[in-house]
C-alpha cells in the first residue's frame, strides 16, 4: 500500500511540473517564459530551459536581459551534448556581444565546442583543426587568461591526434604498395611535426618507401629512383649513426647499390 502511495506521489508530482511547464510554454506572457526558462537553467534542466528560450530570444533581442539569455541559450546546446549547434550559438554571442562580461568564456566555449567533436584519429579531423585554430586565437586575444593553460594543453592533445592519424595514414600507403603516396604523407608529417617522437622512424620509413619505389617503378624510372633512395639513406644514416635503424637501413642501402650497378650493366 505504501509502495503504491509513493508511485502515485511521484507520478502526480511529474505530471504537476509538467503541467505547469505546459502553462508557461502557452502563457504568452515573455517575462515569466524568460524567469522560468531561467530557473530550469539554474536547476540543470537544459531541454525545457531550451524549449523556453527559444519562444523569447527575438522578443529579448538587443536588450538587457536578452545578453544572458543568447549566452545561456548557446550553453544549452553544450549541455545537452549538440557541440556543433553550441560552437555556431556561441560565435554568433561573440559576435554580437563582443564587451560583454561572458564575452571570455564564450570564445573559449566555441573552441572547447569544437573539441569535444573531435572524433578518433581515424576518422576526419576538420573538427579537432578547428579546436587548434580556435584555442590558439583565444590564447592570442586573453594571453593573460586563466584558461590560457588549459587551452594550450588540449592543443597537444589534439595536435597528437592529427599526428597519430598522420602516421597512420602514411603507413597504410606504405602497406597498400603505393610508395611514392606514403613517401609524400612522411615528408609532410616531418613538417607538421617537426618535435614528433617518431622523426627518426619516419626519416627511416621514407628511407624504405623510396627503396621499394624505386623497387616497382617501370625500367626507365629506376636508375633516378635509386638515386632518390641514396639521398634518404644519406639523410637518415647522417643524423643518426647509431639510430634504432641503422643496420637496417645499411641493408637497404646496399641493395640499393647492388641494384643501381645491375642496371649500368
Amino acid at each position: 500500500m505504501r509502495f503504491f502511495l509513493y508511485i502515485l506521489l511521484i507520478v502526480s508530482t511529474l505530471t504537476a511540473c509538467k503541467s505547469e511547464f505546459e502553462q508557461v510554454r502557452t502563457s504568452n506572457d515573455p517575462e515569466r517564459i524568460l524567469n522560468t526558462a531561467i530557473k530550469y537553467y539554474d536547476d540543470g534542466d537544459y531541454l525545457r530551459a531550451q524549449t523556453l528560450m527559444e519562444l523569447i530570444l527575438n522578443q529579448y533581442r538587443g536588450t538587457r536581459q536578452g545578453e544572458e539569455l543568447f549566452f545561456k541559450y548557446a550553453y544549452t546546446h553544450f549541455k545537452l551534448g549538440n557541440y556543433q549547434l553550441a560552437a555556431t550559438y556561441f560565435t554568433n554571442f561573440s559576435t554580437t556581444f563582443g564587451f560583454s562580461s561572458f564575452a571570455e568564456e564564450a570564445d573559449y566555449m566555441i573552441a572547447y565546442s569544437y573539441y569535444k567533436q573531435s572524433p578518433v584519429f581515424r576518422l576526419d579531423q576538420e573538427p579537432s583543426t578547428k579546436a587548434i585554430e580556435a584555442f590558439q586565437d583565444f590564447a592570442n586575444k586573453y594571453p593573460e587568461s586563466e584558461r590560457v593553460g588549459e587551452a594550450n594543453k588540449l592543443i597537444d592533445e589534439l595536435r597528437s591526434k592529427l599526428e597519430e592519424k598522420a602516421y597512420a595514414q602514411g603507413v597504410l600507403y606504405f602497406d597498400l604498395s603505393q610508395y611514392q603516396a606514403a613517401i609524400t604523407s612522411f615528408r609532410n608529417m616531418l613538417i607538421d611535426f617537426p618535435e614528433s617522437e617518431r622523426v627518426e622512424e619516419i626519416r627511416f620509413l621514407i628511407l624504405k618507401s623510396s627503396y621499394e619505389f624505386a623497387v616497382h617503378s617501370v625500367y626507365d624510372k629506376r636508375a633516378e629512383r635509386y638515386e632518390e633512395a641514396k639521398v634518404a639513406y644519406k639523410d637518415y644514416i647522417n643524423r643518426y649513426p647509431k639510430g634504432k635503424h641503422t643496420r637496417e637501413a645499411k641493408d637497404i642501402n646496399k641493395l640499393i647499390n647492388s641494384n643501381s650497378k645491375n642496371l649500368s650493366k
